[in-house]
C-alpha cells in the first residue's frame, strides 16, 4: 500500500497519468478539505488538497476541515495510519471527565466521555480536559462562561448574601467558613452543603410567658431580646437550632428571676429586672456563638380581677390625694381671709375700699338702675357710697 501511495504522489507532482488509465478515475480534493479513500469498505489512505487518480473499486469521502471528523469505519483502524494521525487532533475524554473545546480562543463545545477527532491546519483549536471528580473549578476557566448553556448543567452554584455568613460541608464534613459571594463547584457524586446564617442584628420575641410572682399573682410577660451572631462555627456547627436554644435560655432566666419577686417589686423595678436578666443571659449564650445587644420587658399583663383591684387602689389613692389638696387650699384660703379681716378692723379706709370693690363687682352685672323716692339720684348715690 505504501508503494502505491508513493506512485500516485509522483504522478500528481509530474502530471503523468497512470499507464492503465481505463481502470482509474480522477478525483479532486478542494482547499480546506480532506479525503478518505475506502476500497470495498476498508480504509486505504487519506488525501489532502489536490487532484488524484484512484481505482474504480475505490471511493473517496470528502470532509470539511472546519468540523469534527466522523469516521466512516472503526476509528481504531484509521488510527493505525501515522499519516492520518499526523493530520488530526485526537481528544480522548474518560469517564468522569469533560473536555472544553475552544476555537480561536472562544468556547464552542463541551464534550462528554469518548474519542473525538478534529483536523489540524484550519482552525486554532484548544482542548481543556476537566476532571469532574474534583469540586473546585480551575481559575483558568473564565467565570463569564459558567452561565453558558454548554456548561451550566455541569456546575453547582451557591450564593451567600452580603448580610450572611455560611459554613461549607463536603461529604458531611465541615470544611470552612464561607464569606458573602457566589461560589461555583463541578457537579459530581461529592455532596456539598452550604448552611447560611444571618449576621445582622435580630430581634427575638419571648411572648405570653405565664409566670407566678412571689405573692402568687398570675402574670403574663412579653419580653424581647436583640442579638447578633459573632461566631458562626459555634452557632451553626457546634449547636443545633441555636435560635431555639437562645429562646429557652431567655425563657428560663425570665421565669427564675420574676418568680422571686412580688408584684409590687416587679412593677417598681421593671427596668432593673430587664438589666439583670440581660446580664445573666449574656454569660450563658456565649456557647451559642451569639452576642446580646439589648432587651427588656415589653408588657406586664395582669388578670382581669387583678386589674380591677389595681384600678380601685389607684382611684382610692387619687381621691385621697385630691382631698388632701382641697383641705390644704381651704386652710390657706381661711388664713388669708382672717388676715384680711384683721387689717380691715384696724383701718376703716381699707374696709371702705373693700366695700367699693364689691360694689364694683356687683355693678358689672347691673343692666339698669331704678330710682324711687323724693331724693335725687345724686343724693341717693352719696348716701350709698358716702362715709
Amino acid at each position: 500500500m505504501n508503494k502505491l501511495i508513493f506512485f500516485f504522489k509522483i504522478g500528481i507532482e509530474t502530471n503523468n497519468k497512470p499507464k492503465n488509465k481505463n481502470k482509474m478515475k480522477r478525483v479532486k480534493i478542494n482547499a480546506w478539505k480532506k479525503g478518505v479513500v475506502l476500497k470495498n469498505g476498508e480504509y486505504q489512505r487519506v488525501l489532502s488538497e489536490g487532484s488524484y487518480w484512484i481505482g474504480f473499486s475505490e471511493e473517496v469521502i470528502e470532509y470539511d476541515m472546519a468540523v469534527q471528523f466522523k469516521s466512516p469505519i472503526n476509528l481504531n483502524i484509521m488510527l493505525l495510519d501515522n499519516e492520518f494521525v499526523g493530520l488530526t487532533e485526537i481528544v480522548e475524554v474518560k469517564n468522569n471527565e469533560i473536555a472544553l473545546r475552544y476555537e480561536n480562543g472562544l468556547l464552542t463545545e463541551v464534550m462528554n466521555e469518548g474519542t473525538y477527532v478534529y483536523w489540524k491546519g484550519l482552525l486554532k483549536q484548544e482542548f481543556k480536559i476537566v476532571d469532574l471528580n474534583t469540586i473546585e473549578i480551575d481559575s483558568s476557566i473564565d467565570k463569564s462562561l459558567y452561565a453558558r448553556k454548554e456548561l451550566v448543567n455541569y456546575i453547582r452554584t451557591y450564593t451567600v448574601e452580603p448580610y450572611e455568613k455560611a459554613v461549607l460541608y463536603i461529604n458531611g464534613k465541615f470544611e470552612k467558613i464561607v464569606e458573602p459571594g457566589t461560589y461555583y463547584y463541578w457537579k459530581n457524586s461529592t455532596t456539598i452543603l452550604i448552611t447560611r446564617a444571618d449576621v445582622r442584628s435580630i430581634q427575638l420575641e419571648i411572648a405570653g410567658q405565664e409566670i407566678l410572682s412571689k405573692d402568687k399573682a398570675a402574670l403574663r410577660i412579653n419580653f424581647y431580646v436583640q442579638y447578633k451572631i459573632e461566631d458562626i462555627v459555634k452557632a451553626v456547627v457546634e449547636n443545633k437550632d441555636y435560635e431555639k436554644q437562645l429562646y429557652v435560655i431567655m425563657q428560663l432566666i425570665l421565669r427564675e428571676y420574676i418568680g422571686a419577686l412580688s408584684l409590687d417589686e416587679l412593677l417598681e423595678k421593671k427596668e432593673a429586672v430587664s438589666e439583670y436578666i440581660m446580664k445573666a443571659a449574656a454569660k450563658r449564650v456565649k456557647d451559642l456563638g451569639v452576642e446580646l445587644r439589648g432587651g427588656g420587658i415589653r408588657d406586664i399583663i395582669l388578670p382581669g380581677e387583678m386589674k380591677d383591684i389595681m384600678n380601685q387602689v389607684l382611684v382610692a389613692e387619687k381621691k385621697a390625694q385630691a382631698n388632701t389638696i382641697m383641705r390644704r387650699e381651704e386652710t390657706a384660703s381661711t388664713r388669708s381671709l382672717l388676715n384680711t379681716a384683721k387689717l380691715m378692723e384696724d383701718n376703716a379706709m381699707l374696709l371702705k375700699l373693700k366695700e367699693m370693690e364689691f360694689v364694683e363687682k356687683v355693678s358689672e352685672k347691673i343692666t339698669g338702675i331704678t330710682v324711687s323716692g323724693e331724693s335725687s339720684v345724686a343724693s341717693q348715690l352719696r348716701t350709698l357710697f358716702g362715709p
